[in-house]
């Protein structure tokens, strides 16, 4: 009886979603036919099903022969999915990393549940309500299982502090957790401010203009008369975040984007005028082959209105726009109803073939074997794909993704073999958080500042020698004398920037890596010649 009830629900939820998007559902329709079909594999099957994995499946079944972007993800996955995005999450408020089956507190969250008890940064959090969580090699994620948890409910912790011979404890009442999307603002030099926007989430808006007014506080002896944009690596998000951004540069009326669908009409996304940054300020906005969607929509925008000149290399391409059709399990399917495109008419989204997922997923592997990513002179464009941008009418060119106006070439000596199974195997961050851990006192007495630290730190030869230790042990070893010296700059670089990170925070660690950073580099230089 339960069953059937069930199945008349089923139904009943079938109906009205057919009746929202104008559905036949004639004896003769597709929709009617899969219903049929998962109601006979339930009640008649030999073996017993699950009702629900079942139609999961068929739904992944469906969007698996659509394009690259559409998914489905359970409540679970949606929720995981979201939570970097919608700017908190609850819980008691620390960055961390595991160190030997152990998880060091690199920092408390500023006024957050755990810094107001007094844990402090550097102490090694060993049990959670009395279980041990320390050498008992579990998973990060079940680590942060038990450490997450709604508002105002309380954790036993027990910590462990260098120092100390007794295991503290603490009571934390778990609480919202800002989640920043903007990972650094600070003077590159007099007169440029630099933010990096790690993705576009609800409060990406609120941290720029912020990070904004900060650079234009501390640049009052040398006017803030330039901008870096860092979009490096940003995976996109939000549209209405990066229109928001945009929007802070443009003049009213200005298209920011537009987009089109076989059963969506056209929308435009304009400028209000009503942007801090309109005229008085240069823009020069960074990209690579990892920038994507919200990220391109913002570097396309400001390319084709001749805002600001875009450094780098070709952005990935993701240019297809998503609508969330949430199921009442919470579960949620994201599917592909239109195409982005920029100001001046191009598709932002790179080719792709339906269902063929994975050749996809190699577009930028197949960029490193073609030579893309070395070589400017290895891009080739057809003249279908010209374009011109809308007040200088320079030439730019559609097919996917974003040109930039300089190309910066990866270099294959900073970035060698060696160096990427170094950072895949996580010796590099672990070599800095034992230092930290072992040095973290001295450090702060020695350098009481970033400056003092920034001119005078170097990092010592035994860090070096333990790297490399390390690496020996994983079974990584660099194929010759000359590829562990071409390692050596970047390596010291990366170990300097994490630990300044530990010592104070991330706009110290892009202070430093982006030193080594050859797009910042010819970012500045431009801005310097301009």
């Amino acid at each position: 009886m339960k069953k059937t009830i069930f199945v008349l629900i089923s139904l009943c939820f079938c109906l009205n979603v057919c009746s929202q998007f104008h559905l036949n559902l004639g004896n003769d329709s597709p929709i009617r036919k899969l219903q049929v079909a998962e109601m006979a594999i339930t009640n008649l099957y030999v073996d017993s099903v699950d009702e629900n994995k079942l139609v999961e499946d068929a739904i992944r079944g469906m969007i698996e022969k659509l394009d690259p972007h559409s998914a489905y993800s359970t409540a679970k996955e949606t929720k995981a999915m979201n939570e970097p995005l919608q700017g908190s999450f609850e819980g008691i408020g620390v960055q961390f990393n595991m160190v030997e089956d152990t998880l060091l507190v690199i920092q408390p969250t500023l006024n957050g549940p755990s810094e107001k008890v007094g844990i402090l940064a550097g102490d090694r959090i060993i049990s959670v309500n009395d279980t041990a969580i320390a050498g008992v090699k579990m998973s990060k994620e079940d680590i942060m299982k038990r450490l997450r948890g709604k508002k105002g409910s309380k954790v036993r912790l027990g910590v462990v502090r260098r120092g100390i011979s007794d295991v503290l404890s603490f009571n934390v009442t778990r609480d919202k957790i800002p989640v920043h999307t903007l990972d650094a603002a600070y003077m590159i030099k007099p007169g440029i401010g630099y933010i990096r926007i790690g993705s576009f989430g609800a409060t990406t808006y609120e941290e720029f203009m912020e990070a904004l007014q900060k650079l234009r506080t501390a640049s009052q002896d040398s006017p803030l008369v330039s901008l870096i944009l860092d979009l490096q690596d940003n995976g996109g998000g939000y549209l209405q975040a990066a229109a928001q951004i945009a929007n802070e540069f443009l003049n009213r009326d200005d298209i920011i984007v537009y987009t089109e669908g076989r059963s969506v009409p056209r929308q435009d996304f304009r400028a209000t005028g009503d942007g801090h940054l309109r005229n008085d300020c240069r823009i020069v906005v960074l990209v690579n082959e990892y920038s994507a969607s919200a990220a391109e929509i913002v570097t396309g925008a400001l390319q084709d209105q001749d805002r600001g000149q875009v450094v780098g290399r070709r952005t990935f391409g993701k240019g297809l726009v998503q609508r969330p059709i949430e199921f009442p399990d919470g579960s949620m399917m994201r599917l592909t109803v239109a195409h982005y495109y920029t100001p001046s008419g191009r598709c932002i989204q790179k080719p792709y073939v339906k269902g063929e997922k994975r050749d996809y997923e190699e577009d930028i592997e197949k960029r490193f074997k073609h030579g893309e990513l070395y070589s400017q002179d290895s891009i080739h464009f057809s003249d279908s794909l010209r374009y011109e941008t809308l007040r200088l009418h320079r030439t730019v060119y559609g097919g996917g993704g974003i040109m930039p106006d300089f190309f910066v070439p990866l270099d294959t000596t900073q970035y060698t073999s060696f160096h990427r199974q170094l950072a895949a195997k996580g010796i590099i961050i672990n070599t800095s958080l034992k230092f930290i851990d072992k040095n973290r006192k001295q450090l702060s007495k020695q350098y009481e500042t970033f400056e003092a630290f920034r001119t005078g730190f170097e990092v010592p030869q035994e860090m070096i020698d333990e790297v490399v230790v390390e690496a020996e042990k994983e079974k990584v070893k660099p194929k010759d004398e000359k590829e562990l010296q071409q390692t050596l700059p970047m390596l010291r670089s990366q170990l300097k920037a994490l630990i300044a990170r530990d010592l104070w925070d991330m706009n110290e660690y892009f202070a430093v890596i982006n030193e080594q950073n050859h797009i910042v580099q010819r970012a500045l230089q431009i801005l310097d010649q301009q």
